[in-house]
């Protein structure tokens, strides 16, 4: 994996099908303290993977275009890689600690 100098990599812990849609909390996971992030969409054809992406890009308050899927297309534990972002790792902490 080539990983870019202004990029940083997002370990993330999908949970598909969820009643509420959201961001925040801590998972520990294969790449490390993941952010959790429930998605209503479920976990076919990459569906859940894309609502993930998105929600993740909105709630670092970046383009859906600057996060792409790194690792784990077909897995719960997914490892993405936001670009162009200064200051990301105080908001990756902020939604960690969400409860």
């Amino acid at each position: 994996m080539v990983t870019r100098p202004d990029a940083i990599a997002v370990p993330v812990r999908v949970k598909p099908g969820a009643a509420r849609a959201r961001v925040g909390g801590r998972h520990d996971g294969p790449f490390g303290p993941a952010v959790v992030i429930a998605v209503h969409a479920p976990p076919v054809d990459g569906r859940a993977t894309e609502a993930a992406r998105r929600a993740l890009a909105e709630a670092l308050g970046v383009r859906p275009a600057q996060v792409t899927l790194r690792s784990g297309a077909a897995s719960r534990d997914k490892l993405f890689e936001v670009t162009g972002v200064a200051d990301l790792a105080g908001r990756l902490d902020a939604l960690r600690e969400t409860p």
